[in-house]
């Protein structure tokens, strides 16, 4: 008897494999979508297809935009894969290629063979797919599957799904076509662009926040630097006593009264 993996096993594997600490504006993030994706690979009706690839590939590249330091991404995305037991190179190979096909098809091209409505010899590998998943009763929807879908719409077709109106009655098709639930599919999606919109607005605020810091630092350090006091470069002895009778012939330039000077 196989044992299933747990989600603990999963964190203690992207951890091992990822042992740099993660932004905290991030770690929810990553760990959200290591679990989601855990427990989609320990369904029993799951299995791997491209556009949940692109899915994957998607929400991890929209949602760590912006992630400091940059390079660490590439670790990050190859730990949580990792961690499930598939391979990241698969999931980037994948997603481009479905990229590359939707936009060579065109949106009305996608739209078609999405809803399963046309076939061509250009999106054969694709159409199989989507046939396959028509066809199978017992195929594991998932909101990244879902979210694969949407980002094909956009490279095929940025303005498309910036038209709420027209996407609802894509949306509608497509999910006809390939026999899955449609208010699950749209709320899923509306849930995603709602939640990628709050990422973007949070990244802006903290972008915000860290600009104001780093000035108030700055000033704090001009300030600090003009108020330390000023020796003259007269500090020598004067070499003309008769001048200076009731000194002890040393000069000095006292601070100035003025801080900010």
């Amino acid at each position: 008897m196989n044992n299933v993996r747990t989600v603990s096993d999963t964190k203690r594997s992207f951890y091992t494999l990822h042992t740099r600490p993660i932004n905290s504006i991030y770690r929810r993030v990553v760990e959200e979508l290591m679990v989601e994706m855990h427990l989609n690979s320990v369904n029993a009706d799951f299995s791997y297809n491209p556009i949940y690839a692109l899915g994957v590939v998607t929400v991890f590249e929209r949602f760590m935009k912006g992630y400091n330091p940059q390079k660490d991404t590439e670790s990050i995305f190859n730990a949580l894969v990792k961690a499930i037991e598939e391979e990241p190179q698969v999931y980037q190979q994948d997603s481009q290629k479905l990229q590359t096909l939707a936009k060579n098809l065109g949106y009305q091209g996608l739209i078609a063979c999405l809803a399963q409505e046309n076939y061509s010899e250009k999106d054969a590998e694709l159409q199989a797919l989507l046939e396959s998943i028509s066809t199978n009763s017992k195929f594991k929807y998932s909101r990244l599957f879902a979210i694969g879908i949407f980002s094909l719409l956009e490279c095929s077709n940025p303005d498309l799904v910036k038209d709420e109106k027209q996407l609802a009655e894509v949306l509608q098709k497509i999910a006809t076509g390939l026999n899955i639930s449609q208010d699950k599919f749209s709320k899923d999606l509306e849930l995603y662009r709602s939640n990628l919109e709050k990422m973007q607005q949070t990244l802006i605020v903290m972008a915000d926040i860290l600009s104001a810091d780093r000035k108030k630092r700055e000033q704090r350090s001009n300030s600090s630097a003009s108020s330390k006091p000023e020796t003259s470069n007269s500090e020598t002895s004067n070499p003309n006593p008769s001048e200076n009778e009731n000194s002890d012939n040393t000069v000095t330039t006292p601070p100035s009264s003025n801080p900010g000077e």
